[in-house]
C-alpha cells in the first residue's frame, strides 16, 4: 500500500515510518523543511515537500495514495496559546484529505487526544472509545473525520494520551517536566497530585496506527493507551528520583510559574481505557510503561 503520512519527521512519525515499511508498505512523508526532508529520507520514505497550509498539495498527495495517516499539527501555535489557529489548520487539512479520498473506500487515519474526553474519564470510570462530545477544540476535527465514513472513506481516529514516551521523545511532556524540575530544584505536582495521566510507548502507538490503516472499520475511534492512568504525583516522584530532588506539592497559583504552559495540563484527570481498541484490532502494547521507561534513564542523558 502507498501510504501518505503527514508529520512524518516528528516524534510518532519517526517510529511509524519504520513500522509501515517493515510491513511492506511504501511511505510518502510530508516534509516542510530541508531538515525534515532529510529525516524522512533517512528513514527510508519518499519525500513530499509541503506543509499543512498547502491544501492543494495535501489533496494531490492523498489522491495519489492508497491510504493516509495524518499526524501533523501546528504545535507552535498550540504552545503560544493560539488554539483556534492550530485547530482551524487541522480542520482544513482534514477536509482537504477527506475530499481527495471521498468515495474511494481508502483508509484515512487521523489523530486526536484522550483529553477530548473531558469529564468522561473521572473517578467514576475511565473514558472509553465510545465517549464523544458534540463540539470543541480538536473535537470538531475528530467528528468530521468520523463523518467521512458516510462519504465512502474508511476513516478512523487514534486518540493519543498526553504522554507518548520512549527514547524517541525529545520534546514531549516528559522532557518538558524534567526541564522544569531541574530549573525549580524539585519535581512539582499540584495539590494531592492524585489526578491521572494515561500514556503509551511511541512504538506501541505506531503499531496501532498501522493496524488502523490496515483494518480499522470505518468510523472507528481508537485509544492508543497502555497505562490507563498514572497519578501525577507518581510521575513527579519518578522524575525527582532520577534527578535526586524531592517531589513537592505546589498550589495551582504556583503552578503557573513553576510549570508554565503545562500548568493546566498538570491538573488534568484523564484516566482512559483502551479495552475496545485492543479487542477490535488485537493490539497489545509490548513496550515498557511510563514509570519503567523513566527509570531506564534515557531521558536524563
Amino acid at each position: 500500500m502507498r501510504v501518505f503520512v503527514t508529520g512524518a519527521s516528528g516524534h510518532v512519525g519517526s517510529a511509524l515510518i519504520p513500522e509501515l515499511i517493515g510491513a511492506g508498505h511504501h511511505v510518502a512523508g510530508l516534509a516542510r523543511s530541508d531538515a525534515s526532508a532529510a529525516s524522512v529520507a533517512a528513514l527510508g520514505a519518499e519525500v513530499v515537500r509541503g506543509d499543512l497550509d498547502d491544501l492543494d498539495g495535501l489533496r494531490a498527495a492523498a489522491a495519489a495514495s492508497d491510504g493516509v495517516i495524518h499526524l501533523a499539527f501546528k504545535h507552535d501555535a498550540l504552545l503560544s496559546g493560539e488554539l483556534s489557529r492550530a485547530g482551524d489548520a487541522d480542520m482544513a487539512a482534514t477536509a482537504a484529505i477527506g475530499d481527495a479520498l471521498a468515495g474511494t473506500g481508502r483508509p484515512f487515519v487521523n489523530t486526536s487526544g484522550t483529553g477530548v474526553l473531558g469529564s468522561a474519564g473521572s473517578a467514576a470510570r475511565p473514558g472509553t472509545e465510545d465517549d464523544t462530545r458534540e463540539s470543541g477544540y480538536r473535537i470538531d476535527t475528530e467528528n468530521a473525520t468520523i463523518a467521512l465514513a458516510a462519504r465512502g472513506v474508511r476513516s478512523s481516529v487514534v486518540r493519543l494520551p498526553p504522554v507518548v514516551h520512549s527514547d524517541l521523545d525529545h520534546h514531549g511532556f516528559v522532557p518538558t517536566l524534567i526541564g522544569f524540575a531541574r530549573a525549580n530544584g524539585h519535581a512539582a505536582y499540584i495539590g494531592e497530585g492524585a489526578n491521572r495521566w494515561p500514556s503509551v510507548d511511541t512504538r506501541d502507538a505506531a503499531h496501532l496506527y498501522r493496524l488502523a490503516l490496515e483494518s480499522a472499520p470505518a468510523g472507528s475511534r481508537l485509544h492508543a493507551v497502555a497505562d490507563e492512568g498514572i497519578a501525577f504525583r507518581d510521575l513527579a516522584a519518578a522524575i525527582g528520583g532520577k534527578l535526586g530532588v524531592a517531589a513537592v506539592s505546589i498550589s495551582p497559583e504556583a503552578a503557573s510559574v513553576q510549570l508554565g504552559f503545562l500548568a493546566s495540563f498538570a491538573q488534568m484527570d484523564n484516566p482512559t481505557s483502551s479495552s475496545r481498541t485492543r479487542a477490535l484490532l488485537s493490539w497489545a502494547p509490548a513496550h515498557p510503561g511510563l514509570l519503567e521507561d523513566i527509570a531506564a534513564g534515557h531521558y536524563f542523558g
